[in-house]
């Protein structure tokens, strides 16, 4: 009995073993994501046609040699010089995708604009695609669907070109989020408008040319009394009071700017005066959906960049990469990130359809 009690631990140890031996064997499989990447190109290769994929090969190109080798450099700066990134953007016709031809853009619908952020996400920072984002679909829209043909020429265009650098001013510090708490006044003075206030958080502040400002143009209904308004940057009265020093995106300026009885033309109003927060709304759209896409390709590479580094770091004997928690966990990011990428191209389709894509917009800003 002691003998067949002793045979039978042997052979449960030795089972145990191969079964051991066979979890690591199992888990030590390699994370392969060659097959993954190449269904997340082909997912992008189904939606974008080929004029998209030529504008973003073009967009690759100056990544490449104008922007990513000087990143390290911008990010230790503190500063990266917008007016010459945006006038290699502006020549390329990179700024005005979307935009209307007789104002220098090339007219094309807002996929094209959604190819190119997606393409702006290589940008190895990511300081400078907001940046650049700010231009294109947070400062402009409502500008060109809405201004006269005055601002258009007078901003709009030059924005386009890349001859000249915009910034937004809607957040305040007692109103970020809730954009019909803002309190900046423009008060009417004759012809003029006489702007004070303060803004926060403003991204291109320290190079911007002009900013498209939500101001209070009136009494009454927070969402019916304010206008945006085209406001040069060197009118007397605007005081960059303080550069943000933010935790990351270091080479974007971001300042907190005041508003001392400001006076610019009542005509710089974009559109119709008191419409400022719904046209704001609209833009929020653009830029929520633009934004989502400029992080596609960032979580992509950090992910990959995790793969890499866990299959280097080694932890009791082993990649820390044979865990298979962490591979449930890289499976899980991936999920994110290709549901985020459908949900982009979703609101995409329907927002070139005309539809009204607040829901889906603000379902990308969520996921991103």
């Amino acid at each position: 009995l002691i003998l067949l009690d002793s045979l039978l631990q042997e052979t449960q140890t030795m089972q145990s073993l191969k079964a051991i031996k066979l979890g690591k064997s199992l888990l030590s499989r390699d994370v392969h994501t060659g097959r993954v990447l190449a269904q997340q190109a082909a997912v992008q290769a189904d939606f974008y046609e080929e004029d998209q994929r030529s504008m973003q090969k073009t967009a690759r190109r100056i990544i490449d040699e104008d922007i990513n080798p000087f990143v390290d450099q911008w990010e230790a700066e503190g500063m990266y010089p917008a007016a010459k990134v945006f006038k290699k953007l502006g020549d390329a016709g990179l700024l005005g995708v979307n935009k209307p031809v007789e104002y220098g853009g090339m007219g094309l619908d807002f996929k094209y604009n959604i190819a190119l952020n997606e393409e702006l996400g290589n940008i190895n920072c990511g300081g400078v695609p907001m940046s650049i984002a700010v231009q294109t679909d947070m400062a402009t829209p409502a500008l060109s669907r809405f201004g006269s043909d005055h601002l258009k020429k007078t901003f709009l265009e030059p924005s386009v070109l890349g001859d000249v650098v915009a910034c937004l001013g809607v957040s305040e510090p007692g109103g970020g989020s809730d954009v019909a708490a803002a309190t900046t006044s423009a008060v009417r003075r004759g012809d003029d408008l006489v702007i004070n206030g303060q803004k926060m958080w403003i991204t291109n502040a320290f190079q911007a040319d002009w900013m498209c400002l939500l101001a209070n143009t009136s009494e009454g209904n927070p969402h019916r009394n304010k206008s945006l308004i085209c406001v040069p940057m060197d009118t007397p009265g605007i005081h960059l009071a303080k550069k943000i020093d933010k935790m990351g995106m270091k080479c974007s300026d971001t300042a907190v700017i005041f508003f001392d009885d400001v006076r610019v033309p009542a005509k710089n109003i974009i559109g119709e005066e008191g419409m400022g927060f719904t046209y704001q709304m609209m833009q929020f759209q653009e830029e929520r959906m633009a934004a989502s896409a400029l992080t596609l390709a960032p979580m992509e590479n950090v992910i990959e960049q995790t793969i890499a580094y866990l299959r280097e770091r080694q932890a009791f004997g082993q990649p820390l990469l044979n865990n298979q928690y962490i591979h449930f966990r890289l499976a899980e990011l991936a999920t994110e990130v290709e549901m985020l990428r459908s949900t982009i191209y979703r609101a995409t389709d329907k927002f070139v359809a005309g539809e009204d894509v607040s829901q889906l917009a603000s379902m990308c800003k969520l996921k991103c």
